[in-house]
């Protein structure tokens, strides 16, 4: 979830240093565990992860300055397997102008909760190609998952109760405890 959070309730989990310094550290770590750029692409998950995957691929940028690391945004919302039980998000439009077949495709989203909305990222990634890998990036991840999704990256890992709601920002990531008194 990316949601503005201003409830005097929440806490702050991290600062935005905090965040910068996870996603100059998650670049570095993409660079590595990858042995360089190439065939790599950067893919963000409307609407949480499109701007932490352009400050990834900004920062790999940076590191790699020979090629440039493409980057899209992807929109899961009719991939989900719980369409009609939540609403569908307007206006977020899958934007990946480039073929993914061959590439090690980094998927970027910013909260891992129960890697429903990853699995559906999966499915809806074959739209643009055969990826010769994927691997998947996080801000945080909260825990509590229900399908077998693991992360290659991430910023934090931050314990929360299943009803809490995590949101994530360039100013921070704040945690509201169960804010609708969920179970």
């Amino acid at each position: 979830m990316s949601k503005s959070v201003s409830s005097s309730s929440s806490r702050e989990a991290m600062t935005a240093a905090d965040v910068r310094r996870a996603i100059v550290r998650i670049a570095h770590e993409i660079v590595e565990r990858n042995h360089g750029v190439d065939g790599l692409a950067i893919v963000g998950l409307q609407r949480g992860g499109t701007w932490i995957a352009e400050e990834i691929a900004a920062q790999i940028n940076n590191i790699e300055k020979e090629v440039k690391v493409p980057v899209g945004a992807l929109d899961v919302s009719l991939h989900r397997d719980d369409i009609g039980m939540r609403p569908v998000s307007l206006g977020a439009i899958s934007n990946i102008p480039f073929d993914l077949s061959g590439a090690t495709v980094v998927v970027v989203d910013d909260v891992l909760y129960t890697g429903r909305t990853v699995r559906a990222a999966m499915e809806g990634l074959n739209n643009y190609g055969r990826p010769r890998a994927v691997q998947l990036a996080v801000l945080v991840d909260r825990g509590h998952r229900e399908l077998p999704i693991r992360p290659d990256f991430v910023g934090k890992n931050l314990p929360t109760h299943r009803g809490d709601e995590v949101s994530a920002t360039h100013d921070g990531v704040f945690v509201t405890p169960n804010p609708e008194g969920k179970p």
